[in-house]
């Protein structure tokens, strides 16, 4: 009842019962509420402590202060506390409305079609925001095959935001994500809140679009460090948002196994390697593309080769090409 008063059960027991003048000292009065003096004992510090409880004149476990006095004066102090913290809210409010109109005022806010960031400070601080205020759809490309637990972790309490919001997450990762068992967890966890993830064999860089509107790239996506550029509204975000969805219309369930069939002979992995390859690609290269090691990818290369019975990488390519495998020309475009 007096909880909000800063007095816990035990208190206000022993308030009550000391206001009803109960006798025989502290033994007496924990005896009488069937209680250890230890427990008595605490609850009579914390009343001190709140100035409802005064030293005795006669040495006894102390007297109580009339409760019109004592908790008139605790909720006084409540009330100061509240118009103190409102003060200070008002101070920083108004600290924060200067920093802005500084901000816009020396250009830093000025909408822009590219915003170039430089850290990863500012990148994360970007997506944050953008994360806090979209309203319809974030979508994304995620390279690097399985991610690891650390930074899934780290997802998903602003993933659980923006999905609680009704707003649509679309995933494509690699193929080769479906070895991670962590990403599989965090892929099963989106799910069960509305998310969406596919799988391709290939992305070319990691890629986020909010609302059809904001996308934020890479400026190289071979170097992080040296950051990001932030596009808005722009016609690149058009071109960017319409290859997102050619290649969500071309993705697959993260897992979802394919066949080799007659009319195929190449499974996406070997395709997307063939053509890495014809675009003169090393294997850490393409490993870096798939999202795998470098020594699955030269098991693949090496398979591919076998089966062409090629003797090099360039004669594996003219090979697969005359086959009809694969047109160099259009691999060579991409």
């Amino acid at each position: 009842m007096l909880r909000q008063l800063g007095l816990g059960p035990d208190e206000e027991a022993v308030y009550r019962a000391m206001l009803a003048g109960g006798t025989g000292g502290i033994s007496g009065l924990a005896e009488q509420l069937g209680w250890t003096e230890q427990r008595f004992r605490a609850a009579l510090d914390r009343l001190a402590a709140l100035s409802l409880v005064r030293p005795s004149a006669n040495g006894g476990p102390g007297r109580p202060v009339d409760p019109e006095l004592g908790l008139t004066a605790l909720l006084m102090s409540q009330e100061e506390e509240v118009l103190e913290r409102q003060r200070q809210i008002s101070a920083s409010r108004l600290a924060m409305t200067r920093m802005l109109a500084d901000i816009r005022a020396s250009g830093g806010q000025v909408a822009t079609e590219v915003q170039k960031l430089g850290t990863l400070d500012q990148i994360q601080s970007k997506i944050e925001h953008l994360a806090n205020t979209c309203t319809t759809e974030v979508a994304a490309f995620v390279p690097g095959g399985g991610q690891n637990a650390e930074s899934l972790a780290a997802a998903r309490p602003l993933d659980r935001e923006t999905t609680a919001r009704g707003v649509r997450l679309r995933y494509v990762f690699l193929d080769s994500a479906a070895n991670s068992p962590a990403t599989r967890d965090y892929v099963n966890w989106l799910a069960e809140r509305g998310g969406q993830v596919r799988t391709v064999p290939r992305l070319p860089s990691r890629m986020l679009i909010y609302d059809r509107r904001t996308a934020i790239v890479p400026v190289d996506p071979a170097a992080a460090d040296l950051g990001a550029l932030v596009l808005h509204g722009t016609g690149a975000v058009a071109a960017l948002l319409a290859f997102f969805e050619h290649t969500w219309q071309q993705a697959r369930s993260l897992g979802e196994t394919v066949i080799r069939d007659d009319d195929d002979p190449l499974l996406p992995p070997e395709r997307t390697v063939l053509e890495l390859l014809a675009q003169g690609m090393t294997d850490e290269a393409i490993a870096r593309q798939l999202g795998v090691s470098v020594r699955t990818t030269r098991r693949i290369t090496a398979d591919l080769m076998q089966r062409l019975g090629a003797r090099s990488r360039f004669e594996a390519g003219v090979l697969a090409a005359g086959r009809g495998w694969l047109d160099i020309r259009g691999a060579s475009r991409q």
